[in-house]
């Protein structure tokens, strides 16, 4: 396995100037451009919890996701994990629901139940029947107001134990650590995006209950969430639910905001890991802006005309002209402080690495000489217009 990584600045500076759009010729009016508008209502708590309310009555379920700002970037030296492990504690029961979270939602029929965490959030979410919504709102109010006193030292070790065996089992798969090397190789072990978001063995076996009350008092509190309903609800009837099951949750201390750190890489390192494995994988990766930057828009665009679809460059040269690869793919990845944009091949059985790297580079090359072609550009766009339209036309 080969890992390579560049600098971003000049990926960046490059697209910018590929990255333009067509005029329409002058006899033809320009056409209306499309748009995916989405109507919402929004209100704040006293308490500094901001709510969210779209109104679609297609049918009389409701999206009720409950939005933390604070992931892995924000473990202290040592609690690595400790995020992702909280949204574990969190399914666990409060103080007033003392058995498992999932429980009374089952009995409801709720559907798309679950939580998540990245770098930068952790979100809970489910879809309700509109006639459950109050308990739905009860249950997230009391886990966000009264979670602490119903957790000890055997459910936090239980959980430990669930989350390190999920830390096994995608290790143990192949290519399983290779994200755990790429982490550690782009960023510089100060930065918070150095580590995964699983966290480490090590720092997982040190997470006490201390730990718990303190990651809960600083960082689950009202004023540091964002409440978002969707489906057979409107702003009034959300404003007075909301304001009842959350209105008396104290807000928590401020918390502090990180600005963006891109991590400019100023040198180029490589590095080669042995693992067990069917062919050998190449990585290519650049560190660049972070998530709603113009930059992080473009290298989307590029991306996508590189090696995000089957009749991309890296595609048609690396598959089917050459046939040195069984699959290449180019993606930016970003988040709130900075992303990353891979490119990543598997090697076909007896191919020489270094050939692949070879025609990679070139197609980069020449893609970042001449841009991409209209056609090419225009299909780039239409292509993650539709992949936005698909992810909103459910309203979980």
């Amino acid at each position: 396995m080969s890992t390579t990584r560049r600098g971003a600045a000049a990926l960046a500076l490059l697209l910018a100037v590929s990255s333009v759009a067509v005029a329409q010729p002058a006899a033809r009016p320009r056409p209306k451009p499309a748009t995916a508008d989405i109507a919402f209502d929004e209100f704040r708590l006293p308490n500094g919890l901001r709510v969210i309310v779209h109104t679609d009555r297609k049918a009389p379920i409701v999206a009720v996701n409950v939005w933390y700002h604070v992931g892995s970037k924000d473990e202290p030296l040592g609690r690595s994990g400790f995020a992702h492990l909280f949204e574990h504690l969190m399914f666990q029961g409060s103080e007033n629901h003392r058995a498992e979270f999932f429980e009374p939602f089952e009995l409801v029929g709720a559907t798309d139940q679950n939580g998540t965490t990245n770098f930068d959030r952790t979100n809970y979410f489910q879809n309700v029947p509109t006639t459950a919504l109050d308990m739905a709102l009860w249950m997230e109010s009391d886990r966000m107001g009264h979670l602490v006193g119903v957790l000890d030292q055997a459910v936090l070790d239980e959980q430990r134990g669930v989350v390190q065996n999920e830390k096994r089992q995608g290790e143990n798969q192949p290519y399983g650590t290779a994200y755990t090397h790429l982490l550690a190789a782009a960023y510089p072990p100060a930065h918070p995006y150095h580590h995964t978001v699983i966290g480490s063995m090590n720092d997982l076996d040190a997470a006490g209950l201390d730990d718990v009350k303190s990651w809960f008092q600083s960082w689950y509190g009202p004023n540091n969430a964002v409440l978002v309903l969707a489906g057979d609800i409107d702003v009034a009837t959300a404003k007075a639910k909301v304001t009842r099951y959350f209105g008396d949750i104290p807000p928590s201390a401020s918390v502090r905001k990180m600005k963006p750190n891109v991590a400019a890489r100023t040198r180029t390192t490589r590095a080669a890991i042995t693992d067990r494995v069917p062919q050998p994988r190449v990585y290519r990766v650049w560190n660049i802006p972070q998530y709603g930057s113009v930059e992080a828009d473009r290298l989307a665009l590029f991306a996508h005309v590189l090696g995000g679809a089957r009749s991309s460059r890296l595609d048609r040269r690396l598959v089917h002209q050459d046939k040195l690869v069984d699959s290449v793919s180019a993606s930016a990845f970003v988040n709130e402080l900075g992303g990353m944009f891979f490119v990543t091949a598997d090697v076909k059985v007896g191919v020489e690495v270094a050939a692949v790297e070879k025609a990679i580079d070139e197609e980069l090359k020449r893609l970042l000489a001449t841009g991409p072609t209209p056609a090419e550009l225009k299909r780039s766009q239409t292509a993650l217009y539709a992949r936005f339209l698909r992810g909103i036309e459910r309203i979980g």
